[in-house]
């Protein structure tokens, strides 16, 4: 491979809220798994990994998500002794896995790293078809632009473990209109399995081309005895334009609902890196109830406030619902949690949408 290749990269905000978002679901992730006596252990893949090593707007050193993920699971391994830690990176340049192996923590009888300088779909290929069908595995697979190679995730989607999928969906909605080589047209029907003139009209509808990679995911998944899970995250770069969204597939409702939680937390009480500029508390007349003034609402960065009116919306005017029926409502919504934002809702509900809350029951204003 090419010697100038850049070894230290520079890292965006939204990627560094990237790795922080990965980092925090693993943290949680690790533990859960861990204490399932039929897990005999934990293998996490990074088939992207790059070199492990960034540096911000700053010009200040920054870890990315194998040095981040290889430290915190060396000090779980310590805590779970008879249970196995498998960590694979990759890249296609052996200075940036030369210097990965550098920034790694000191293996362990339990705690192990393997570094390989490979296309990351030949690693994740190589790992689906070995699966362990006592260990969980956690696929993170970030590809460059918007290639996605689905042969290298579908044994992930189909056994048990995890997908967090890096949907760069900017590069759809800009090049998929101009393309002119074969190069770039198979790349976009690969990735969306489709005909390229089928992309076409989708034109700049983010929404589109997240949708087509759902029905892919789903269509992928072959098991229709239980329910399969899918959560999508938009990140935004400094100037609001979407970039792309990190996608968490799981047949788990616990990750489902973990992701969903990772996911807010570390974009600080929102479901996006976007910035609304305030406008999310800009009162406006709601038509549907002229006496009862709403904010907006942006479908791609959602508020506390905006949990609340979904279940006013699917409560309106029924009296002690218990809380786990309201709870249970949104562990199937892809994008809103509860979990970690339990006080904040009833708040919002109580201050602005006239509910009374009990210990265990809502009872929901009439709104009609």
């Amino acid at each position: 491979m090419s010697s100038s290749v850049t070894i230290i990269e520079h890292a965006s905000p939204h990627t560094i809220k990237k790795f922080e978002l990965i980092e925090k679901y693993v943290e949680a992730w690790a533990h859960k798994l861990l204490q399932n006596p039929y897990c005999s252990g934990l293998v996490f893949i990074d088939c992207m990994s790059n070199s492990g090593e960034y540096i911000d707007d700053d010009g200040k050193q920054v870890f990315g998500t194998p040095v981040r993920v290889a430290k915190y699971l060396r000090n779980v391994a310590g805590q779970y002794p008879y249970k196995q830690i498998d960590l694979f990176f990759s890249d296609l340049y052996a200075a940036r896995t030369d210097h990965l192996k550098n920034l790694m923590p000191n293996e362990s009888h339990n705690f192990h790293v393997h570094i390989t300088t490979e296309d990351g779909n030949e690693l994740a290929e190589r790992l689906g078809q070995a699966m362990s069908s006592k260990k969980h595995y956690l696929l993170v697979y970030d590809p460059y632009e918007a290639t996605i190679n689905w042969n290298a995730i579908t044994p992930f989607i189909n056994n048990w473990s995890e997908v967090i999928l890096n949907h760069m969906v900017s590069d759809s909605m800009r090049a998929v209109k101009m393309v002119k080589k074969d190069k770039a047209r198979n790349k976009y029907e690969q990735t969306y399995l489709t005909d390229l003139e089928n992309l076409i009209p989708y034109g700049s509808d983010k929404k589109a081309y997240e949708k087509r990679i759902e029905d892919i995911i789903k269509a992928l998944h072959h098991n229709n005895s239980y329910q399969y899970y899918i959560a999508a995250f938009p990140f935004f770069n400094e100037k609001n334009a979407i970039v792309y969204n990190l996608i968490h597939c799981t047949s788990n409702i616990k990750g489902f609902r973990l992701y969903k939680q990772s996911a807010w937390q570390t974009f600080g009480g929102k479901s996006s890196t976007k910035n609304t500029h305030g406008l999310e508390n800009q009162l406006m007349l709601d038509f549907e109830n002229i006496s009862s003034p709403k904010t907006p609402t942006d479908e791609f960065c959602f508020y506390v406030k905006d949990i609340a009116e979904y279940l006013q919306k699917s409560f309106n005017g029924k009296t002690n619902i218990p809380l786990n029926d309201v709870w249970a409502l949104l562990d199937s919504h892809p994008v809103f949690p509860y979990d970690g934002f339990r006080p904040q809702i009833k708040n919002e509900l109580k201050q602005n949408h006239g509910a009374s809350v009990s210990r265990s029951t809502i009872s929901f204003a009439d709104r009609s």
